[in-house]
């Protein structure tokens, strides 16, 4: 039998939580990194939604000819196109603002199952995947940004 060379020290020595303790028993570095990865990908999928929706919302705004087409595929005014190109472009500022944020991905979670519905129903259902993959993907933003969300509520009921 060949002896270990180093020792190794009580804390060293993993142990399993038990299922009724749950994971608070979790040592607290473990838990951090994996809310830290959690947080950061959702601040770059926040980033990366606000540039794609952003630009999205903008290209109805100067009624870049897809807009205009697929407006005019759908039978909808290019009024319409103007307020959702608003919408997307003032959800996709409100996105980048950390107060805002979760205000807008639950916007965003409305607007989406819209732009889901008419890819369904007036222009291409295969296409009806995406806005339904990037709803979950809000719902995800909205619910890490719940407490932000909270306390606007509670300023804007107490008028500050």
């Amino acid at each position: 039998m060949s002896e270990n060379p180093m020792p190794v020290s009580p804390s060293a020595v993993p142990v399993a939580p038990s299922a009724a303790a749950g994971p608070a028993l979790a040592p607290p570095s473990a838990a951090a990194g994996h809310r830290g990865r959690g947080a950061v990908a959702l601040s770059v999928s926040r980033y990366v939604l606000a540039l794609f929706l952003g630009f999205s919302g903008i290209a109805k705004l100067i009624a870049h000819e897809s807009a205009i087409e697929s407006f005019d595929r759908m039978g909808w005014s290019h009024g319409a196109m103007y307020v959702i190109g608003g919408l997307e472009t003032a959800g996709a500022v409100a996105l980048l603002i950390p107060v805002l944020a979760g205000v807008a991905a639950i916007a965003f979670c409305g607007l989406l199952a819209g732009a889901s519905v008419v890819q369904l129903t007036l222009l291409d259902p295969p296409n009806a995947v995406m806005p339904a993959v990037l709803i979950v993907v809000m719902v995800l933003i909205a619910r890490d940004r719940r407490d932000g969300t909270a306390a606007l509520a509670a300023r804007v009921r107490r008028g500050a």
